[in-house]
């Protein structure tokens, strides 16, 4: 499915010539993976590149690291330095490789709720995106006092098109009361505890996302999160349902109820698993869900997508190729 079915989607979706568009916003995620000597210099050319196509904003879907790279203060500020170079505001959620799985011997072994607290107190600060021309951004923690701690959790709204970011990561969505047991990787309680709170805080949001998108008669809605959560065993490709015991069982089945209710387009941009591709994930269910998976540190490009909500197809898609890395698919 990855490759078979994903590329020849990606050969249907991409046009040669777009029709103009209202605007036009860029998605890219998971990365730079690896030595900052080597890796900084190729994605330093691509934010260049970014800038000079003028995009209103972009999504960084998170994984700013690899799983392998220590969870250090400065590997983790760095990553925000690159957010802060981009001319345009950048819109970021965490990927599972900033906080998740910290743990890691090779990562450092760092607490991963500390890091995740560390990366709250210095990416989200204040109700604005990064950039260099940061945008206001409505926040899960001043709407729902509930969910005070959730200030990763965002929305906006340009031309008609309502965008929900939500905090949902890779590696189970760190639900670790189900990951492979191994010696010193036992999830601790405060681990799980974690999980279950951000999971409903995140359903919360999105169900809300959806209710503010409808009141508003919003032509489009944009779900941007980290975790491909179509995979790893998480869909029954059959039934089109999430699988019971997924740590993104919860968030995946009020996606598919809320969006088929909604009615009109609605974009799910994630990466994880670095496959670019553009695909229906819920043609039964949810055949208006349109899929985006970015890009991955292997090949560091972007992606384009132009929105005009004048068209029966919202939405557009086209690669920014990265000059300073190789080719990819």
């Amino acid at each position: 499915m990855k490759n078979g079915i994903g590329l020849a989607l990606v050969g249907l979706c991409i046009a040669t010539s777009a029709p103009a568009a209202e605007f036009k916003f860029v998605a890219l995620g998971d990365m730079p993976y690896g030595r900052p000597a080597k890796v900084y210099p190729p994605f330093e050319r691509l934010i260049a590149e970014i800038n000079a196509k003028a995009p209103a904003f972009t999504l960084h879907i998170g994984d700013t690291k690899s799983g392998s790279t220590p969870c250090s203060d400065q590997m983790l500020l760095d990553q925000k330095r690159f957010m802060n170079d981009f001319a345009a505001a950048v819109v970021y959620t965490p990927g599972d490789n900033e906080w998740t799985d910290c743990h890691r011997l090779r990562a450092g072994r760092f607490d991963p709720v500390e890091r995740l607290d560390f990366i709250r107190r210095t990416y989200f600060d204040r109700p604005m995106s990064l950039g260099k021309s940061p945008l206001p951004i409505e926040r899960q923690s001043d709407l729902m006092p509930t969910y005070a701690r959730y200030v990763e959790n965002s929305r906006f709204s340009r031309d008609g098109v309502w965008f929900v970011v939500a905090h949902v990561v890779g590696s189970n969505n760190n639900n670790r009361t189900l990951a492979n047991a191994r010696p010193g990787n036992s999830p601790s309680a405060q681990a799980v505890l974690e999980f279950k709170a951000r999971d409903k805080a995140n359903a919360a949001w999105l169900e809300d996302g959806f209710d503010r998108a409808a009141a508003a008669g919003a032509a489009a809605v944009v779900v941007a999160i980290h975790a491909n959560i179509l995979d790893y065993g998480s869909l029954d490709r059959k039934t089109e349902k999430f699988t019971r015991g997924s740590g993104f069982s919860r968030f995946g089945e009020l996606l598919v109820r809320r969006a088929a209710e909604y009615g009109k387009p609605v974009l799910l941009i994630f990466g994880d698993s670095h496959n670019f591709r553009i695909f229906h994930p819920f043609p039964q269910r949810a055949p208006n869900v349109t899929a985006l998976e970015v890009y991955g540190a292997a090949h560091m490009h972007a992606v384009e997508v132009s929105v005009d909500t004048k068209e029966d197809a919202v939405f557009g898609f086209r690669p920014i190729f990265n000059p300073a890395s190789k080719p990819g698919k």
